[in-house]
């Protein structure tokens, strides 16, 4: 089953099955518009038409096309926890590569995201909307619940520091990897690569 938004986004939250697929319809005629007209040509109205439903439906969970968005963002976000952790659930059997495997799950699935989940290029977790913008909460989201996930496969506690470099690597790898899909459509891979280098190098400091 789809993830509802754990989100602040909506006007209310659905309660009941058919009211969750509705919402689920309405997220992905969003996302499907996104990447068809951009967010500037997103409207509610043809949100509502995309998605085979009353336009009132859409004003009963979202008041305009940001909240709409940032619901999206917050939807795309605990997909990509689940599958952070699906993954790493299928490598605790081996564990061979220690953190950088667990590293590599993280960016890997981001990479994924971005080149095949609908609105994702232009959303993802909700730092470029409107267009251009950089905001910290997205990241500080991110780096929170991967402090969450990780320590239990990393094998230590988790703490200040822990999160402190999970944040400054979120950041880091938002920055280069959104430099990585400037370069070319599927993602520069030497930028990725060094991407991968630097997140290592920075990250072995406390995890090693």
């Amino acid at each position: 089953m789809n993830p509802v938004p754990r989100a602040t986004s909506l006007r209310r939250a659905p309660v009941q099955r058919r009211s969750a697929e509705r919402l689920t319809r309405i997220l992905d005629a969003c996302a499907d518009l996104l990447d068809e007209v951009g967010y500037d040509g997103l409207s509610t109205r043809a949100v509502a038409l995309r998605a085979g439903v009353p336009i009132g439906s859409v004003y009963r969970f979202f008041g305009n096309k940001r909240a709409m968005a940032d619901a999206l963002a917050e939807r795309n976000l605990e997909r990509y926890i689940e599958r952070v952790t699906r993954r790493l659930a299928g490598a605790e059997g081996g564990g061979e590569g220690g953190w950088r495997a667990a590293m590599d799950v993280v960016l890997d699935e981001y990479l994924d995201m971005k080149r095949t989940v609908p609105g994702f290029s232009l959303v993802d977790f909700g730092n470029q909307i409107p267009v251009g913008a950089r905001r910290a909460e997205p990241n500080h989201r991110v780096a929170d619940r991967l402090t969450e996930l990780l320590p239990a496969y990393l094998g230590r506690e988790p703490d200040d520091d822990l999160r402190r470099a999970f944040l400054i690597a979120v950041e880091t790898a938002d920055t280069l990897v959104h430099l990585a899909f400037r370069m070319a459509p599927e993602g520069d891979e030497k930028v990725i690569d060094e991407t991968r280098v630097l997140l290592r190098a920075y990250l072995e400091r406390l995890l090693d």
